[in-house]
């Protein structure tokens, strides 16, 4: 075959051959947008936990960083596109950022998992009398003492007046009678002798080389200097009680676990509560 017409037969084939193959690539790029349109809860987590959890938490019930994305009503009535459209774009003005690096199907993920965590919680089943559980919250189970709902209680542990707004029955009562306990970061407790020989104990709330400054369960702050205690020793154990099993029989827990879903379901903002000593 001459050198010219074997050239023109081999742009012709490849002609033919990348005509070909526009079927295929088409039809590729249209399963992996198909894969892409059946986002789930359990594909949307993993990027959630990575890109989302550090200001909003991992349950989306916020933190210092974010807002509660999970139990605020507002956040619920959004639209799908109206959430997908915060997610790419952000929200000009506040610490919200764009993502611009999660594409149409990851954002799709992650909206559907932020759905499963918002959890319609008006719509599940108490397992008790949200009533009674109230009257344990604040009476018998003394829960109050160190937790706050709804900006009556303690200052001593986490606000939980939205804690059962997408958490299970269950795992809301495991995390109650959770034997034994390990405090989590931001509450550790420690036990100390101060310079007069009294004995305090409770959380460490700001610790360095030099001074710590302690909450003891009443509430009170102290500011110690390190080298004038007799004694400072951090402890494993947590403040929270963890003999609940014994003290609450199931039924009761079961009231318990009822007021913690049906506060969260009908939790509206409420400013914090101010401390006696704050305008000192």
């Amino acid at each position: 075959m001459p050198p010219i017409r074997k050239s023109l037969y081999q742009v012709g084939l490849c002609l033919i051959l990348s005509l070909l193959h526009v079927p295929f690539l088409q039809a590729g790029q249209n399963l992996s947008s198909d894969h892409e349109e059946k986002a789930t809860p359990a594909a949307g987590r993993s990027i959630f936990n990575s890109s989302c959890a550090g200001c909003h938490g991992l349950d989306g019930r916020g933190s210092d960083k974010g807002a509660n994305i999970s139990a605020d009503t507002k956040v619920q009535h959004l639209s799908n596109a109206q959430l997908s459209g915060i997610i790419s774009n952000g929200v000009l003005g506040t610490g919200m950022p764009a993502f611009h690096g999660l594409n149409e199907g990851q954002v799709r993920a992650v909206v559907s998992y932020l759905r499963s965590l918002q959890g319609k919680v008006g719509g599940r089943a108490l397992p008790g009398n949200a009533k009674r559980g109230k009257e344990l919250f604040f009476g018998k189970g003394d829960c109050s003492s160190c937790h706050m709902i709804s900006g009556k209680g303690g200052f001593l542990g986490p606000d939980l007046t939205d804690h059962g707004a997408s958490a299970s029955p269950n795992a809301i009562r495991d995390e109650i009678v959770r034997s034994p306990r390990t405090p989590s970061l931001g509450y550790r407790t420690a036990a100390l002798t101060t310079p007069s020989g009294d004995r305090l104990e409770g959380l460490v709330r700001n610790e360095d080389n030099f001074s710590v400054q302690l909450q003891t369960k009443d509430g009170s702050f102290h500011f110690l200097k390190r080298a004038e205690l007799r004694n400072f020793e951090h402890l494993d154990s947590s403040l929270m009680p963890a003999n609940y099993r014994e003290l609450l029989d199931d039924s009761e827990l079961n009231d318990l676990v009822s007021y913690l879903m049906a506060t969260s379901a009908n939790s509206k903002a409420v400013p914090p509560r101010k401390k006696e000593d704050d305008n000192e």
